[in-house]
């Protein structure tokens, strides 16, 4: 039987003190993630990643800096599979496609009261704090995005963009 992993789009924004957007989710207690979301069919990772982070976090005002051509693969305890599938889905985990963005706006545009809100919390902290953070089971496909992501945000210019 062949598993069925979902197409996913990660999203890491930082902002002007290189520090990332990390969100808690309003059904896990104390979990901490990235915005993330699942990629339409034809959608590519880009615009998943711009569609989900605006869904998500209203945010907007955010430059695109890159995305990784390879995904990250994680897979679901056998838990949550279990659940899923009771609930009528099929996929054992997840193949997530993370994108970079640089934040240039304020905070108060972060707005987690979403039509469907999966948030209930913002902060901004290191990619090493959201590694420590997320939930073990997602935790490799985390360590891709800290070793991508952590030279280029160190590199990155930032200008005064207001």
């Amino acid at each position: 039987m062949v598993e069925h992993y979902r197409l996913n789009a990660g999203i890491v924004v930082f902002n002007k003190a290189r520090k990332v957007l990390l969100c808690r989710r309003n059904d896990v207690k104390d979990s901490w993630q990235f915005p993330q979301g699942g990629i339409d069919e034809g959608e590519a990772a880009k615009e998943a990643a711009f569609r989900e982070l605006k869904e998500e976090t209203s945010l907007t005002r955010v430059t695109w800096v890159t995305t990784l051509k390879e995904p990250a693969r994680y897979r679901f305890p056998p838990e949550i599979i279990s659940s899923m599938q009771k609930r009528g889905f099929n996929n054992v985990g997840q193949d997530m496609y993370w994108s970079l963005f640089y934040f240039n706006g304020d905070d108060n545009e972060i707005n987690l009261n979403t039509a469907q809100p999966e948030f209930d919390e913002f902060r901004w902290g290191t990619l090493e704090e959201a590694y420590l953070l997320v939930v073990d089971f997602k935790k490799p496909a985390y360590q891709k995005a800290v070793s991508a992501f952590k030279p280029l945000i160190e590199q990155y210019k930032i200008a005064d963009n207001r």
